[in-house]
C-alpha cells in the first residue's frame, strides 16, 4: 500500500518517497514505502517498535540512504542539499548536560555558517523557555529538555520538522504543552512529521496519520480529534 495523495489533487509537495526500502544486512526496516508529504501539514507516523518509523524520518532527513527507491525533498533527490531547510529532532536529546540551554544553542547555531539562524534567546522563547535561566541542562526536567531540543531544531528556521517521539518520557501536562507548541508551528508552509506511541496526544494536530507495520505502509488516512 502506498501513501499518496489523489492524482486530481496536486498540492505543493514538501517531500516524496517512492518505493523506498532500507536494508540493514538481511533485515528490511522499510519495505517499498511510498508517501507524499504536502507542505504545511502535520503527519503523525504510528507503529510498534521496529515498524520503521525512525528509519523513515532518518531517510527523509538525509541521514540514511535508501537501499532501493528514491527520496525527493524540496525537489532535490539529495536531502543533504536541503539540510538547512530540515529540522531533525532524534529520540536522543543531542544536548550537553554541563551547559545551559542558551550555551547549547549558541554552539549548535555555529554549525550553520553563512545561514541566518534565530538567536538562541529567540529560539528558547519560541518554545516557552526563559533564555536567562542560569541552570545547566543536567538540572532540567524532561519536559524542559525536550523543549530545548525543539529549540535547537528551530534555530535554522526549518521548513520541514522531523520529530522522533517528541513526547517521550514526558508527563502528560508537559506533553500537552508540547502539542500546543507544535500546533502553533504547523501554520503556513511549514511541514511537521512526527512519530509517537501516544496517538491520543497527537490527535489535535494530525492532518494525516500514517501507520507502518513491519516496514510497510499499513494505512494512510485523515487525522483529527478522533484518530
Amino acid at each position: 500500500m502506498s501513501a499518496k495523495l489523489p492524482e486530481a489533487d496536486h498540492p505543493t509537495l514538501c517531500a516524496r518517497v517512492d518505493e523506498v526500502s532500507k536494508l540493514f544486512g538481511s533485515f528490511a526496516a522499510l519495505r517499498q514505502v511510498s508517501v507524499e508529504l504536502e507542505a504545511g501539514r502535520c503527519y503523525v507516523v504510528l507503529g510498534e517498535n521496529g515498524a520503521g518509523k525512525s528509519t523513515l524520518l532518518r531517510v527523509l532527513a538525509g541521514l540514511l540512504r535508501p537501499s532501493f527507491g528514491t527520496v525527493r525533498v524540496f525537489g532535490s533527490f539529495e536531502p543533504q542539499e536541503a539540510r538547512a531547510r530540515i529540522g531533525y529532532m532524534s529520540h536522543a536529546p543531542m544536548l550537553y548536560d554541563e551547559l545551559t540551554a542558551r550555551e547549547n544553542l549558541r554552539y549548535f547555531a555555529g554549525l550553520y555558517p553563512g545561514h541566518a539562524c534565530l538567536s538562541p534567546s529567540d529560539a528558547l522563547r519560541q518554545v516557552g523557555l526563559d533564555p536567562e535561566l542560569d541552570r545547566t541542562l543536567g538540572q532540567y526536567s524532561q519536559g524542559m529538555r525536550q523543549r530545548t531540543s525543539l529549540a535547537r531544531v528551530l534555530l535554522p528556521v526549518p521548513e520541514l520538522l522531523l520529530l522522533d517521539e517528541p513526547f517521550s518520557n514526558m508527563d502528560i501536562e508537559s506533553a500537552r504543552q508540547m502539542v500546543a507548541l507544535l500546533a502553533g508551528f504547523r501554520h503556513g508552509s511549514r511541514t511537521i512529521v512526527l512519530t509517537t506511541h501516544q496517538r491520543e496526544l497527537a490527535a489535535p494536530i494530525a492532518d494525516c496519520v500514517l501507520t507502518l507495520r513491519a516496514g510497510r505502509v499499513a494505512s494512510f488516512e485523515p487525522g483529527g480529534p478522533s484518530l
